[in-house]
């Protein structure tokens, strides 16, 4: 049984919310969000530094609308037509509980979400040292397809995000580091759960130093989040999501 059957409410509700210690999941909406036929479970990630919850802007899309383990995934303008945009939660729960599923490795655990590991066990930490964890999966016009966004590779500076299998390795998923995302409310940086860089560690990217345009459509990758310690984070770093029904 996955974490999100476990211990989550439907994913149609949430919407990831920074700077309260621990992620908040509250319920939002757009009227540009995806497509009609992906329901009241879709959700969007969009960048911070592009737009709002009512007006986003740019958000996460799978290249050309690409449905194959390996495509790449990127930051594209808006729209409810596009079936490329329309991704819903595989899994949501606890750092400590992907750890208890096998998903990340014991450092993983120990930075975001235990106070020790001992032994295949992790001892979760009640308040603000366990962190939301996610899984986004690519469901075009509704239908899932066993991808989640994620890396090929260990994260690294520079490592493409694509469409990977879900549920198979840390590499897809994602831990919401809102100790660093405090700076800015309603944003906070996505770790990839690969990660093994605990100082700066790697969270999801968009490389462009402007704003976006729609071609070239910008590609996100994984970079060091060089201001965790200091809460200085490059813009391009901070992330929401939003989900619910269409109008």
């Amino acid at each position: 049984m996955s974490v999100k059957d476990k211990v989550l409410a439907a994913a149609a509700t949430l919407t990831l919310v920074g700077g309260a210690g621990v992620a908040v999941l509250a319920t939002a909406g757009a009227a540009n969000a995806a497509t009609p036929a992906c329901g009241d479970s879709c959700i969007d990630i969009f960048s911070h530094q592009f737009g709002t919850f009512a007006d986003p802007h740019f958000v996460m899309d799978s290249f050309k609308q690409g449905d194959a383990a390996g495509t790449r995934v990127i930051l594209f303008r808006t729209s409810n037509s596009d079936p490329g945009e329309d991704f819903v939660y595989a899994d949501e729960g606890l750092t400590s509980e992907f750890y208890a599923l096998g998903l990340v490795s014991p450092e993983v655990a120990l930075h975001f979400g235990c106070t020790t590991a001992v032994e295949g066990h992790c001892n979760t930490f009640v308040g603000q040292g366990n962190y939301e964890a996610y899984e986004f999966m690519y469901a075009p016009y509704g239908v899932q397809t066993g991808l989640c966004t994620g890396v090929a590779a260990t994260a690294v500076n520079g490592e493409h995000v694509t469409l990977q299998p879900c549920g198979v390795s840390s590499k897809t998923i994602w831990i919401s580091d809102n100790a660093s995302g405090q700076l800015t409310a309603f944003a906070e940086p996505l770790v990839n759960g690969s990660d093994t860089n605990f100082t700066d560690p790697y969270g999801l990217t968009y490389g462009g130093s402007s704003y976006p345009t729609d071609i070239p459509r910008p590609p996100l990758y994984t970079e060091s989040v060089l201001g965790f310690s200091s809460h200085e984070i490059n813009s391009n770093q901070l992330w929401s999501a939003y989900g619910g029904v269409l109008p």
